[in-house]
């Protein structure tokens, strides 16, 4: 190579990484711009309700979701922070428990015993990486421990192969997605606090999934042994809260 093609390839690289820079740069900016934003403006119009906030938290639900950018608890459920305690990793795993400290062990034993949450919800959703990954395993070669992480999910993707026979690929994914969300059900199970409230009925676990497309939210029916519509499992309830926002707007001035 002579020195002028060297120069000419340094010089390529340069304006290759300053462009780089740039765009990054701009992405920061805009993540700045909405703290900004969020300080004189959203911060403001809630400032009472931060201010009971900074004295402690009651949540209503611990709610266990997947990582991906695309998913919104606070957003998905019109929830106010304070609401959710929210827990999030790769698909929406839950390790059974063991002795082993990890994250979603302690996460999970402070949220039922010590904040004592009625609710626990496991939300999977459409188009999971993670599930995509559990399905084909072998494209996680160089990243470890993704495979090792997934293999919490091993025995919602064999029920998924057995049952599967010939699935389109994105029906059997769509059904590992719903499948893991009820294996990780299953091992919520096992932690001692989570099983102490079930017992007593303190504490009730929901099993939903999420499709981003559509919006549609669908939650596990024990008696229909399928996932269905929201509102039509929470029919009661969900007419009940409908009713009193509607009477709160009736009666405003």
């Amino acid at each position: 190579m002579t020195a002028a093609a060297s120069a000419g390839g340094g010089r390529a690289m340069a304006k290759q990484a300053k462009t780089t820079a740039g765009r990054t740069g701009r992405r920061m900016d805009k993540i700045a711009a909405g703290v900004v934003k969020f300080q004189r403006e959203a911060f403001a119009e809630r400032r009472d309700l931060f201010g009971r906030l900074a004295e402690g938290q009651s949540p209503e639900a611990l709610f266990i979701t997947c990582s991906d950018s695309r998913i919104d608890p606070n957003l998905l459920t019109q929830t106010e922070p304070g609401e959710l305690f929210i827990c999030r990793n790769a698909g929406n795993i839950v390790p059974p428990h063991t002795n082993h400290t990890g994250a979603m062990t302690a996460s999970i034993e402070y949220a039922v015993g010590v904040l004592k949450v009625p609710h626990i919800i496991v939300c999977g959703h459409s188009g999971c990486g993670a599930m995509k990954g559990a399905l084909n395993p072998e494209g996680l070669d160089d990243f470890p421990h993704v495979r090792e992480w997934l293999s919490f999910a091993r025995a919602a993707t064999l029920i998924v192969k057995e049952r599967s026979g010939k699935l389109s690929e994105p029906a059997r994914l769509d059904a590992l997605i719903k499948e893991n969300v009820l294996l990780q059900i299953a091992h919520l199970r096992t932690h001692p606090h989570v099983a102490m409230r079930l017992s007593t009925g303190a504490t009730q676990i929901h099993g939903w999934y999420y499709d981003i497309r559509s919006g549609e939210v669908l939650a596990f029916d024990e008696t229909a042994n399928d996932f269905i519509p929201v509102a039509e499992h929470y029919h009661a309830p969900v007419g009940a809260v409908i009713h009193a926002k509607k009477e709160r707007r009736r009666r405003r001035p």
